[in-house]
């Protein structure tokens, strides 16, 4: 659709991290968000009254440590694990034994292949492969390779240059419906903003839920809404923000 759903802070907001609030950068450790970045973040959470949860890939604690000292109502690792408005960490039983063998295959993997980024999340395991396009093919085989040893408490997830092995039975769709019904988001209008294939999960719920899904950057989706780029996010939302917060 053309333009934007109106900004209403009265809305339960959720919002992906990389390629939607902040820039995707070659490497996840690369990503950091500037002082307006993290002022932006902040005076939404105030704007709201705390009806903001980040959704994301990567963990709790290193959305954390983006986000120091702030510690946001968030789901890390694509709804494994989750932290509520109150603080509180609810977190998904996983195989740990057998996500630790297949950790360790595609680390060994990822060693042998230059370009080839793996991160171990704690819950869940990636490979990227920003850095050397060509090996995307290789790099999907290798993940699907080791999910297939695991059973089906072990599912694999593509994403933006990468390919993930991750427990099954979560999603970031999943932690959005927890996250509203729970108090302060529970009875608003939800909001989603991702960029990604595992955003499509919370898109769905959303719209489900009659709320605005938008889509970041091109690509098929389900959600309602486009913007093209993250720092269409960050001016979007800066507008509708009281200049005074920023």
């Amino acid at each position: 659709m053309t333009g934007l759903p109106p900004f209403d802070p009265r809305c339960a907001w959720f919002l992906d991290i990389d390629g939607t609030l902040l820039d995707i950068a070659a490497m996840p450790a690369a990503v950091h968000p500037a002082p307006a970045d993290s002022r932006l973040v902040t005076a939404l959470y105030a704007a709201t009254n705390g009806a903001l949860a980040l959704i994301s890939g990567r963990s709790l604690a290193g959305i954390d440590r983006m986000f120091a000292p702030l510690k946001l109502p968030a789901a890390g690792q694509h709804g494994i694990e989750r932290r509520d408005a109150r603080g509180r960490v609810h977190r998904h039983p996983f195989p740990e034994d057998a996500l630790r063998k297949a950790a360790s295959f595609i680390r060994a993997f990822a060693a042998r292949h230059e370009g080839l980024v793996f991160e171990d999340k704690g819950a869940s395991v990636a490979l990227h492969y920003r850095l050397a396009p060509q090996l995307a093919g290789a790099a999907h085989t290798a993940v699907k390779r080791a999910a297939l040893e695991l059973g089906d408490g072990i599912e694999v997830q593509s994403g933006k240059m990468v390919a993930e092995i991750k427990p099954s039975g979560r999603d970031k769709g999943i932690a959005i419906q927890e996250f509203m019904r729970e108090p302060p988001f529970k009875g608003r209008v939800p909001v989603f903003l991702g960029d990604d294939l595992t955003d499509e999960h919370g898109f769905r719920v959303v719209n489900q839920l009659g709320g605005h899904a938008v889509k970041i950057g091109p690509g098929h989706t389900v959600a309602r809404w486009r913007i093209h780029d993250a720092a269409g996010v960050r001016a979007w939302l800066a507008e509708g923000l009281p200049a005074s917060s920023l």
